[in-house]
């Protein structure tokens, strides 16, 4: 397991979403979108899962994945490299439950801030239509890839 560098887990908390990228049976890659809802210093990010579809398949069939974040204005980001297990419905604990409703909520109403400022009217906010959560998925890091340039770090 690898430990998570403060400063990574501050970067990974201004991040909407990551893309989570499994491998399916037949060897090849799948991409999805994920909420973190919670990051362990000690190497473990908490991912919650609002589908039973390709990813959950994949990790039960390989639990190698892939977590990818950037910040295009920053021009910085990460990729996390380890092993998920994955915990199905009633076996996710409300803390992470609750977690996710206060990113869902959070991410909603900076939609609708930013919409009211650029005086751009939206009829339908997706967020506020995604499912309750399916899985939990718990990924122990195993390596962490700095996606920055290298001219660009601050070491």
């Amino acid at each position: 397991m690898k430990q998570i560098p403060a400063a990574v887990i501050d970067f990974l908390r201004t991040q909407g979403f990551v893309i989570v990228s499994s491998i399916d049976k037949n060897g090849f890659p799948h991409a999805s979108c994920k909420d973190i809802v919670k990051i362990d210093s000690s190497g473990k990010i908490y991912l919650v899962d609002a589908y039973s579809g390709e990813t959950a398949e994949n990790i039960k069939h390989n639990p190698q994945i892939n977590i990818s974040a950037v910040d295009e204005h920053k021009f910085m980001g990460y990729c996390f490299k380890g092993r998920a297990v994955l915990i199905s419905g009633g076996e996710i604990s409300q803390e992470f439950i609750k977690s996710w409703e206060a990113n869902i909520t959070s991410r909603l109403a900076k939609r609708l801030l930013h919409n009211l400022a650029q005086n751009k009217a939206r009829a339908h906010h997706p967020e506020a239509s995604l499912p309750s959560p399916k899985h939990l998925i718990i990924v122990t890091v195993e390596k962490i890839v700095d996606l920055t340039p290298y001219y660009l770090r601050k070491e």
